[in-house]
Parts: structure tokens; C-alpha cells; sequence
């Protein structure tokens, strides 16, 4: 099992965010070209060197083309200004459905965050979830903010999140209420659940996208066994001073093992759980969705066999390979898009290697490259095939062609 402890230092946005998982060894890159092809315009992500009160990390800064500059990430009209940036005005006013059809069933997890700063926003101004109109929030490059966090847990395989005590700013701000203490309303109700503290420094320190990033993710994920081991840790930066503390976030991955088993020669071993279901009158059209879905839902693996069941009947055994916390998610999931009256699971262990992207420069363009190691030793190589069928689409070559031409770069680096 992986799990990830925030620490908040000096705060938290959703760029500090994205530049601590980046630190971590996220591939926001990748992600945000994933992002690029589901949304209506590209996104992109700049992970630059951070330096602040003698730490050293990285800062990430999300655009799009029509909004290429650091923003703030509010979902309503309260006056700030983010750790990232100033405060700027988007015409995307979206509401909770609006979200939903853009990010088309694909990052649930991602779309539960815009569910809790609709619930915020509502409480806010008397209004239900679904009337609610987001503004900065709703822009391209916020939503692909909150996707692209979402789906960096994804990357790194992790099971839960932890979160330290985060710190408030003090005195008042200036918002559409009024003359309001600090934190504005709707982030003292996203705050509503983590355990906060606070500070002398005159600004609001965490905002709403920050609060809504965690709290969906401490609630959503499993929760944190207490014996962990440390697997690496870095720092995401903000761009304003602070008064006395860097303004910074710390992101530390752990990894736990279950309760008397140890890892073998393979790499590291996790507790996971297998779901099936028998599928013998299901529409095999579902299937293929059913599978995609599962996967966006969060789960590590997913497939289906061809079997042949009672009566004789051909059809599919569906199977989900998953962490825990989303036994009731993937069978909510298959009870609903399927006809099965059943799901049953088991628990397994699986071994793995620990993973990074490192990028080959071939004559027709970058690749990414998935490397697997185990106690320093690199022991597999794969070239990111989506970079190498894109690559090749443009250069009118095959994938194989891209693909190999990666793979030696990479293995005689």
C-alpha cells in the first residue's frame, strides 16, 4: 500500500500541489498531455526549480492557451490573492454539470473535488450543489489543476492521503461578503475535518482548491495504516513571500506492507483486492467501457476472460484488481453498467517495482520511458506507446520504429 502525507508549511494550493507530486516523481507532463486530449482546448504544465528559506523544490504552473498565466483557484468571488499568483477573472462560469460532461465519467475522483466546492459554495449563498456557478474554478486550466492532482495519485499507486495540521492566516479580508475573517467562508467549510493551525502571517494560506484536494482525498481514499516506510519526499513552491516560514508544501511517499508478510526478490509487495463478475446476457459492447471506467474509477488493473458458464452459455468473467477503499466504488460501478446480480472478491498480493519516467530524445521527438527498478538496479525499460503511435502518426512511420529507437537511447544512457 502507498500513501502520501502532505505537510503544509506555508500553506496550500493546487500549483504547490502539483509541484510536490511532481517532486515525488509524478510525470506531470505525461498527465497533462492525457489532459490536452479530453479537454476542448490543450492544457499545459511548467515544473520549474524552486528555492525558498534554504529548501529546494519545484514550482508548477498550469495554463492553457487562452489563459496562459498563473491564476488563483476560488469557486466563488472572495478576494485573495493564491500563493501562485494574482487574482484573475476567467469568462468560464460552470456549473457542477457543466464539469462533469467535460471530464465525461473519466476521473471520478476529480469530479467528487468539484462536488465538495459545490456543496461549500451552496452552503455559502443558501443554494443547492447543482445551482451553483463556478468561476475561476471552472476555467480549463482549474479543472485540469484538480484532474491532473487527481490523476498523479493515480500514476504513483497511491492507496491514501494524509494530511498535517494546516495553517490559517490571520486578520481580515476584503470579499463579496464584506470585510470577512481569514479564511474566507467557503474555505473554512472545505477546511471542515482537517485539523488546522494558526498563524501570525496576513494572508489566507490554503485555498479552496487545496481544501477541496484534501479533504476528498482523505475521505474518498483508504485511511493510512500507522507503521509506514519512507520511499522519498520533496517540497512544492509557491511564488509569494511569506513572512516567517518558506511557503511551502511537503509531499512524502510511504509504502506499508501487510501484517507479517515481507517483500520477495520480485520488489515490493501490496495488499489488493480482486472483484468479478460473471457476465453471461451483457451486452459485450458495455465491456470495453466497463473496463476504461474501472480504470478512471482508480483501479490498478482490469480485463476480461471469455469463460463458458452454466447451460452452456459463452461469456465474460470481469475482473477488477483494486486497493481496497474502492471495493464500494468498483461495485457500485459494475452493478450499475452491466446485468450481473453478483460481484464477489478475494484479497491478493502482488509484487512490484518501483517506478520513474526519465524521456528519450528520438529523431522524430520525445518519448517517454517507464523504468522499473528494484534496491537501485534498473530491470525494465518500456517506451510510453501513446508517444511512440503519436510520433509515428505525424512522421509517417510505424510505432515499432519510434519505439525501438527509444528503448536503445534509454538503455545505453
Amino acid at each position: 500500500m502507498r500513501v502520501i502525507r502532505f505537510d503544509p508549511l506555508g500553506g496550500a494550493s493546487g500549483d504547490m500541489i502539483l509541484g510536490a507530486l511532481a517532486g515525488i516523481g509524478a510525470d506531470l507532463h505525461g498527465i497533462f498531455q492525457e489532459l490536452s486530449a479530453q479537454l476542448p482546448d490543450p492544457v499545459g504544465v511548467v515544473v520549474s526549480p524552486a528555492d525558498s528559506h534554504g529548501l529546494h523544490g519545484l514550482r508548477a504552473s498550469v495554463s492553457t492557451e487562452s489563459t496562459a498565466h498563473d491564476r488563483w483557484v476560488d469557486v466563488s468571488p472572495h478576494a485573495g490573492a493564491e500563493h501562485g499568483g494574482g487574482h484573475h477573472h476567467h469568462p468560464e462560469h460552470r456549473t457542477l454539470a457543466d464539469v462533469a460532461n467535460l471530464l465525461g465519467g473519466r476521473h471520478p475522483l476529480a469530479l467528487r473535488v468539484f462536488e465538495r466546492l459545490a456543496e461549500a459554495e451552496g452552503r455559502v449563498h443558501g443554494r443547492a450543489p447543482s445551482a451553483v456557478h463556478f468561476h475561476e474554478v471552472g476555467a480549463l486550466d482549474a479543472i485540469a489543476d484538480i484532474a491532473g492532482a487527481c490523476l498523479a495519485l493515480r500514476q504513483l499507486g497511491v492507496d491514501g492521503v494524509s494530511v498535517g495540521p494546516l495553517p490559517c492566516g490571520t486578520g481580515t479580508l476584503t470579499c463579496a461578503h464584506g470585510i470577512m475573517p481569514n479564511p474566507a467562508p467557503a474555505t473554512l467549510l472545505l477546511l471542515e475535518g482537517l485539523e488546522t493551525v494558526q498563524t501570525d502571517e496576513p494572508s489566507e494560506l490554503v485555498t479552496p482548491t487545496a481544501a477541496a484536494l484534501f479533504t476528498t482525498w482523505t475521505r474518498e481514499l483508504t485511511p493510512p495504516p500507522p507503521r509506514l516506510r519512507v520511499i522519498r519526499s520533496a517540497f512544492g513552491f509557491g511564488r509569494r513571500t511569506l513572512v516567517g516560514r518558506p511557503n511551502a508544501l511537503r509531499a512524502t511517499l510511504l509504502e506499508t506492507e501487510a501484517a507479517g508478510s515481507t517483500p520477495d526478490a520480485s520488489g515490493t509487495e501490496s495488499e489488493l483486492c480482486v472483484l468479478e463478475a460473471n457476465l453471461d446476457d451483457c451486452n459485450p459492447q458495455w465491456v470495453g467501457d466497463l473496463i476504461a471506467r474501472a480504470l478512471a474509477a482508480g483501479a490498478c488493473d482490469a480485463w476480461a476472460t471469455p469463460a463458458t458458464f452454466k447451460k452452456a452459455r459463452p461469456g465474460i468473467v470481469f475482473s477488477v484488481l483494486a486497493p481496497g477503499g474502492l471495493i464500494a466504488a468498483i461495485e457500485r460501478l459494475v452493478f450499475t453498467a452491466t446485468t450481473t446480480f453478483g460481484v464477489r472478491r478475494y484479497p491478493v498480493s502482488r509484487s512490484i517495482l518501483d517506478r520513474r519516467f526519465e524521456t528519450a530524445s528520438t529523431p522524430w521527438g520525445a518519448v517517454r520511458v517507464k523504468i522499473g527498478s528494484r534496491d537501485g538496479q534498473d530491470l525494465v525499460r518500456t517506451p510510453e506507446y501513446e508517444d511512440c503511435a503519436r510520433l509515428a502518426d505525424t512522421a509517417g512511420i510505424t510505432p515499432r520504429q519510434v519505439y525501438e529507437a527509444a528503448a536503445r537511447l534509454v538503455t545505453s544512457a
